[in-house]
């Protein structure tokens, strides 16, 4: 990759800016048109601000913190988009807007939360990527909450990011500094008589921490907890060879498994690079061999979304910009419905790759989807520790990133 590629790269990201300072809260008022409210309680390893318009700055914590937040989303908004302020304070009307924060003092304090806001014993916990900051993880959380109807709780755990994009290696170790944090929030909330399963929805750098906490709860207990049943892993920015160490360590039986990868994701291409060059778990091709072979022995779903457009000139968000794809884990893979070629719909010309035979099924109106979805599912056996120790060996050259 030429040095200009990388520049041009990091200006890309930079350009993409917006207000800061959001999370004061703004009173709805009988003026306010009628808007929709998404709860969640956020757990952080990030140290306190003492500004209540940020909350938390990128910087560590020696403990977590838990806030319940509420975010209002205006009316006739666009699916798959966070609309942010142009302006501060942010307008209901036309922007995403904090209503309420309350700091949570105690793990008593977080059940009683927890219960108040119950839907139906499902929880969702959400882990955010590289270049964030609090206020960014919280208004994605609440857009993907929105957009895709799932009746669960959400749990947000945002940790340290300084939000620069010169500041990856930062992010990476902050993200090793809180896996223990986060897996303590998971045991916490799988403790907890009211929540019947979890699911772990994680987006790039957040699906390292998110495999770590889950290998060190598997080290030490011999499994992860029966109680999480599904992890969706968006864009992993995971080497692949260690990914397949990982999820070995996490012993047996394991949740239920499914990646979103894109072979034009440009963030996990300047990924690679800066970590020499070594294939990300995000960019695989899953209907090409060695993937498509390893993916089916560790019954890991891979759901391949480069044909898939959507407002991210990285291509690195697709999985909560495009209204389908959302749709799609709040209303399916969140309730552990098995994709088959019989109920898969989610564009026109969609085309299932399921046990070899390719076949066109489903249509929908809908514009995101400009192009053929393809999705591996895999089959339903696990395979032994032996035979997964060789899962995602990475075999090819990592591909040039272009524009």
């Amino acid at each position: 990759m030429k040095i200009s590629a990388v520049f041009a790269i990091v200006l890309l990201l930079a350009s993409c800016g917006h207000p800061s300072g959001v999370m004061t809260p703004v009173v709805l008022t009988a003026a306010t048109p009628k808007t929709a409210q998404v709860d969640m309680l956020v757990a952080t390893t990030r140290q306190p601000s003492g500004d209540p318009a940020t909350l938390f700055n990128g910087e560590r914590s020696p403990k977590p913190y838990l806030t319940d937040i509420s975010v209002s989303l205006p009316p006739g908004r666009k699916s798959g988009e966070v609309q942010w302020p142009k302006r501060l304070p942010p307008n209901p009307a036309t922007d995403f807007a904090v209503t309420h924060v309350q700091p949570i003092a105690t793990v008593p304090e977080g059940r009683v939360w927890f219960k108040q806001h119950i839907q139906g014993g499902h929880a969702l916990v959400f882990i955010h990527g590289f270049n964030n900051k609090y206020e960014d993880s919280v208004f994605r959380l609440a857009q993907i909450v929105h957009d895709s109807g799932m009746h669960a709780t959400p749990i947000l755990f945002t940790w340290p990011s300084r939000a620069e994009v010169t500041g990856y290696e930062y992010d990476k170790e902050s993200t090793n500094y809180s896996r223990t944090a986060l897996e303590q929030t998971l045991r916490v909330l799988a403790q907890d008589p009211e929540v019947k399963d979890i699911t772990v929805l994680a987006h790039s750098m957040g699906t390292w921490l998110a495999s770590e906490s889950l290998r060190q709860m598997g080290i030490r207990d011999g499994h992860v907890n029966r109680k999480i049943h599904n992890v969706i892993l968006a864009s992993p920015d995971i080497d692949i060879q260690v990914f397949a160490k990982q999820f070995v360590e996490m012993g047996e039986p394991r949740p239920k498994f499914t990646i979103f990868v894109s072979q034009d994701d440009r963030a996990l291409a300047l990924s690679s690079f800066i970590t020499g060059r070594v294939s990300r778990l995000g960019a695989i091709d899953p209907s090409k061999e060695p993937y498509r072979s390893k993916l089916a022995e560790a019954s890991i779903t891979a759901i391949d979304l480069t044909q898939v457009k959507s407002g991210d000139r990285l291509n690195h968000g697709k999985f909560a910009e495009s209204p389908e794809i959302v749709q799609l884990i709040g209303q399916r893979l969140m309730t552990g419905q098995t994709l088959t070629d019989s109920n898969i719909t989610l564009g026109q010309g969609v085309a299932a790759v399921v046990g070899g035979t390719v076949r066109t099924v489903g249509t929908v109106a809908g514009t995101a989807v400009a192009a053929p979805l393809t999705i591996v599912e895999q089959p339903a056996h696990r395979p032994a520790d032996s035979d997964v120790g060789a899962t995602l060996r990475e075999d090819q050259q990592s591909k040039p990133l272009t524009q």
